[in-house]
């Protein structure tokens, strides 16, 4: 079969399409005829090789998320999964390929209506954002900063925060066509990369507040979800109201610099709180529900999928090309 391997860390260049054979399910697996590939920050991080530490090797296939129909199962499998479209997290590799192979556990059927490829841009992005406000204790009537909100996790943070009442969603994001389109998701307030309030052009050709008839941007904010960490995490925390949390879902920039200590301390009366989140903590059976869940509420139309572009899996390279670029708003798709 066709996969793509990180053959040598650092730029995209290093990934190499490469023939291999199919993989065999074992006990309580299934193997996948996959249809559509999500590619996400973590791919880029683990390809760049700066998570070499934590025992990723060249040569890894990259690739946690596929959809696409089961054709085999292992030994002590129920067989009646053969045939069935479904979404699938194959682990942090083995997805950049034309077939796959996932534990059970981590296998939802596809309800009818919902592409493939519409559910790799909603599977694993959309239950970090349900949980990751969760671990942030999000209450509705609370304000929310979602930063770094143009890929797939933050416009369903935006998304979500906004269907649970927050009483305002500001975004940090790169341009005025993406605030555009986050507006259209919920977002109340658009701001740049740093948190400062921007402007956007309107269909006249003058300039209109980015705020979308919602007033001046909220000061500061109860609770903030950041995909971006990276250096400028202390900065944000200056943003929180008292009693504020700021969650770090993603690491696009990679780790907080070592200051953050300090600048919690110097926070020390306002209470403020930083956490991670990893989805990993969440028990099997409640991401499996939550993802039944999203799924047929996007076959419905009633959950946003944004999908940048979907790319041959043979332009893996062109994929990460983009990521690295910071050009992608919402989810790139390979297609085998």
């Amino acid at each position: 079969m066709k996969a793509v391997a990180i053959k040598t860390f650092g730029g995209p260049e290093g990934l190499s399409v490469v023939e291999l054979p199919a993989p065999e399910p074992g006990s309580g697996q299934v193997r996948i005829a996959v249809e559509a590939i999500g590619v996400g920050g973590v791919d880029a991080l683990i390809r760049s090789g700066s998570l070499s530490a934590w025992g990723f090797r060249e040569g890894l296939v990259p690739g946690s998320e596929v959809a696409g129909t089961v054709v085999a199962v292992g030994p002590d499998t129920d067989r009646t999964w053969i045939g069935q479209r479904v979404w699938a997290f194959t682990g942090l590799g083995g997805g950049y390929a034309e077939q796959a192979t996932a534990a059970v556990e981590d296998v939802v059927p596809l309800p009818p209506g919902l592409s493939a490829a519409g559910s790799v841009t909603l599977g694993s992005s959309g239950v970090v954002a349900h949980f990751g406000l969760a671990h942030a204790h999000f209450r509705p009537g609370e304000s929310v900063l979602v930063r770094g909100a143009a890929g797939s996790i933050g416009i369903l943070t935006v998304h979500l925060a906004a269907q649970g009442g927050a009483s305002a969603v500001a975004v940090t994001t790169s341009s005025a066509e993406r605030g555009e389109l986050l507006r259209k998701v919920g977002a109340t307030h658009v701001l740049d990369r740093s948190g400062r309030a921007t402007h956007a052009p309107d269909r006249s050709g003058g300039a209109r507040s980015t705020t979308s008839g919602a007033g001046a941007a909220p000061s500061a904010y109860d609770v903030i979800i950041d995909v971006v960490a990276g250096p400028d995490v202390p900065s944000f925390l200056g943003m929180l109201r008292p009693n504020g949390r700021l969650v770090a879902v993603g690491a696009i920039t990679g780790p907080p610099p070592a200051e953050l200590g300090t600048a919690l301390m110097a926070n020390f009366r306002k209470s403020l709180s930083f956490a991670t989140f990893s989805a990993d903590t969440v028990p099997p059976a409640d991401r499996r529900t939550v993802r039944a869940e999203q799924f047929a509420a996007a076959a419905d139309g009633q959950l946003p999928i944004v999908i940048h572009e979907q790319l041959p899996l043979d332009d893996a390279v062109l994929a990460h090309r983009k990521l690295q670029a910071g050009e992608v708003l919402g989810r790139i798709v390979l297609v085998p």
